[in-house]
Order: structure tokens, then sequence, then C-alpha cells
């Protein structure tokens, strides 16, 4: 294994050995396989030891990268681990699903001259599963009790982030979830062939083993009011995520076979776990599948799509290749899977020719790129009254989500939203509009990745412990006065 760095001139970027598209097509299981080490000394010497480190700036964790590479680089893997998980409380899930080509890797010095970028999310996935294989990563260990509990409700990742930190710094922690499986979007939202299941599966128990209790099936505001939860702990973290899917208003978005992307996920999620058959309505086997949408939850359907056996798989989206907002990783992968992209075409219309109240086609229109709105992106637009027709028996409308109404479903109109209906909270402390109770992640956020949850998780937990800390100051203070008075 190299201990040098700096080897981009004489070493060539290598990826993990991709399986080929027939034999991963046949199955859900991730599709890259792990460096060896030597492979993964050798990528991780590449790196060129900025001084100003790109990779690291642009990553929303602030990750240490350039000194793990160099740790990897030479063999010196514990350290390299130790490091990388002092930043991330996820490695192994962020080297697997992060967006590396839009984050550090597409920020590396390497990739902006032309010498194609260090490899830092396979490098990041062969450490922390070295570290499991190896015994490395350490359970979980509380902080001296508190005496002070926190509901956390929602076990995505940014929920799940904030239960260990609160719990290593001495807290009760119970997480309530309405999902029967701790995980959130990384159980439920991302297929197995991008993050297989027993990668998040490990990671919650060792929550659990620390002494973190969990609450599935729990419907917060429904089989559990939330104030009955306000009275049950000290603090309150509302980590839901945004599950509401954006419809379209398109004629015929009403008939069988319409359906969110997140509910077809799902459903295929549940036949992976082996909880029940894939939904006919819901399951691409031997159907023309159009996919709408150009983000990475689209790529997560018309991949799935393939695996189900569909007869085809198209995806639709309005705009070009150059201006779509998903992994342009993902759309190769796609595209060797037998995937077709109809670019620059929006739908028109939802048909049902021959099967009335069930939809039988796409009507769409071909679109042109205008020009740029105030964000700065081009405008489709239709091109005069031109329109082609898709065959479909099952669409999929991947148009991104929204927040649920937290408020009502809570039954806590004291809770503020913002314009965008997502959670207002305090931008210093997290805090929501009601004391003690905070929210983090998506819900705050609006629709974003993994990595940008994982530090949300992570500040907020830093926030309730100093809530709480003041909160106990300033009990003690007060039983001090009434002991002086007396």
């Amino acid at each position: 294994m190299p201990s040098k760095m700096m080897q981009f001139v004489r070493l060539d970027q290598q990826t993990p050995d991709k399986r080929s598209a027939q034999e991963r097509c046949g199955d859900f299981d991730e599709i890259y396989s792990v460096f060896n080490p030597d492979r993964a000394g050798e990528q991780a010497s590449r790196c060129t030891q900025c001084g100003i480190p790109f990779c690291q700036i642009h990553c929303p964790l602030g990750n240490n990268i350039p000194d793990w590479l160099a740790m990897a680089a030479a063999g010196r893997l514990r350290e390299a681990y130790e490091l990388a998980s002092a930043t991330n409380a996820m490695p192994e899930i962020c080297g697997r699903i992060c967006p590396q080509d839009r984050l550090c890797e597409g920020s590396c010095v390497l990739e902006q001259s032309g010498h194609h970028t260090v490899t830092i999310g396979a490098v990041e996935r062969f450490v922390t599963d070295t570290a499991w294989a190896q015994g490395w990563v350490k359970p979980l260990q509380s902080g001296p009790a508190r005496g002070q509990s926190i509901g956390i409700i929602g076990a995505g990742p940014a929920g799940l982030v904030a239960a260990e930190e609160l719990r290593l710094r001495g807290f009760d922690v119970d997480v309530y979830d309405r999902y029967d499986r701790a995980g959130g979007l990384l159980v439920y939202g991302i297929p197995g062939f991008k993050l297989e299941k027993d990668v998040v599966r490990r990671r919650v128990q060792r929550l659990q083993d620390g002494g973190i209790v969990f609450h599935l099936g729990v419907d917060v505001g429904g089989t559990l009011s939330f104030s009955t939860l306000r009275e049950r702990h000290d603090a309150i973290l509302i980590a839901t995520g945004v599950y509401r899917a954006r419809n379209l208003s398109t004629p015929g978005s009403g008939l069988r076979g319409v359906v969110p992307a997140l509910d077809y996920l799902i459903a295929s999620s549940h036949a992976g776990f082996g909880d029940a058959a894939v939904d006919q309505g819901l399951d691409a086997r031997d159907r023309h599948v159009v996919v709408i949408g150009g983000g990475d939850t689209a790529m997560d359907c018309v991949r799935t799509a393939v695996r189900q056996g569909a007869r085809s798989v198209k995806c639709l989206y309005r705009r070009d290749r150059d201006n779509m907002p998903g992994s342009l990783r993902e759309v190769s992968n796609a595209e060797e899977e037998g995937v077709e992209f109809v670019w620059l075409s929006a739908p028109e219309a939802f048909l049902d020719e021959g099967t009335p109240g069930h939809v039988s086609g796409v009507r769409a229109v071909p679109m042109y790129l205008g020009i740029p709105d105030a964000s700065g992106r081009q405008t489709p637009r239709p091109v005069g009254d031109s329109h082609f027709v898709l065959p479909a028996g099952l669409v999929i409308e991947a148009l991104g989500f929204d927040p649920e109404d937290v408020p009502t479903l809570f039954a806590e109109p004291a809770l503020h939203v913002t314009e965008h209906g997502t959670l207002a909270v305090d931008p210093q402390t997290a805090m929501t509009s009601v004391e003690g109770v905070f929210a983090a992640g998506d819900i705050v956020r609006g629709a974003s990745l993994v990595v940008w949850a994982i530090r949300d998780g992570r500040e907020v937990a830093a926030s309730i412990a100093d809530y709480l800390e003041k909160r106990s100051d300033a009990g003690a203070v007060a039983g001090l006065g009434e002991g002086v008075r007396v």
C-alpha cells in the first residue's frame, strides 16, 4: 500500500468494480463492489493534499477528507475511520448515497484540472466497512445520566443522529416513528441497489444497544397525541422529514395506475423485506412504465421498475440532461440498465384509451429552454401545438416532496410554519415557536440530502443539550434561593 501522496501523476482514477447491467438488474443488491486494500490505498494516494481543501469546504459536514485519505493511503485504516467518524455519524451511508459528484468529488482540484477526481466516496465506504468488519466501531456509551429525557419524532437520519449525540451527553432518548422500521427514507425511500438495508440496520442496532428506545408504528397526532409526548419529555425534537408528494394537475391524473413515487418505493421496500408481495397497483412487472421527474427519486423509481420486470421504462423530463437535478452518475447507471430518457418533454395529459379508468398512456409535449428565471435556470417552454404519446400502464410521479401540515397533524396550532409549509425555527437554536420543541432536517430545510440531515441532527442536539442544561442550572439556583430564604 503506497504511503506517498500526490500519486495522480502516475495513477489513473479507478472506481470500484461494477456488476454488469444484466446481472444487477436481476436483484436489488448494491451494484458496486468494495475496494480491496491495495486499490483503496492507491486511489487515496492520488489526493493532492491541497492547502485549501475544496473537497472539505464543499462537504456539508466539513469532513477532514485530505487527512483521512492520507491515513488510508498509509494503511492506517483504523485512524482513518476514527477521523472520518469524528464529523460524520454515518460515513458508510454517505459513502454510498451522497452525490459526491455534486459535493466533495465535484470540487476536487484534480477534477477541475482534468486529472479526474479522487474517488472519495468509495474510499470512505471501504474504510468504514472495514471498521465494522474489524470491530472498530465502538458501542454507543452514554455519558453520566442527566435525569432528563428527549422525545424525537422521526427515525430518519436527522432524528437518529440527534438521538446518538444526545445519548452521548447522558440524556434519556426515545424515538417515535410511524413506520415499522427505523431509518426513514434510508430504509423505505432509497432502494437496496444503492443502500443495502443491513447497512442501516446495524447503525440502528448500535443505537438501541446504547440505550436509545425506539417506539415504532406510532402515529404522533393519531395513536399518540403531541400533548402527551410533551408531558412525557423535557424537550421534543420534530424530525419528521417531508413526505407529501407533489402531484400534477394534469387531465387524467386521477386515473388508476398514476401513483406517487414514495408510495411506489415503499411498496417495493416492503416486498424486499418479505412483508408482502408488491401491491399490483404498484408493481411494474410486464408494464410500460413512465416516470415523470429528473431528480434522484426519479432515478430510484426507473431503476426499481427495471428490476421488477417492466416491459419498458422511460423517464420523462422537461429539461435536458445538463440541467437535470439528479446525479449524472445515476443517469448513466439507469441508461446502462435499459432506461430510456425522453428529454425536453412534459406531460400534457394521462390517457385511458381502451382501459377506462386506468392509465394507458401519457400525452406529452416537446419543450425548449427559454430565458433564465430568477434562480438562473432556463425556463422550459412548450414547442408550438405538437405532442406525442407514450404507452404506459404505470405512471410514477417523482416531482419532489412538500411538508405535511404538522400543526394540524399534531393538533398544535402554536407551531408556526414558513411560507413553504416547513416549520419555522430560531436560526440560532432550532427551537420552534413552542417552548422546548425543536425541529431539524427536511421538515425545516425542505427536501434535501441525507448529509444535510446528518449535519442538522448534530447541530440541533447541541442546541437541545444547551437548553436543558440552562433549565437545570436555573432550577438549581431557584432551589438554592428557596433554601436560603428558609
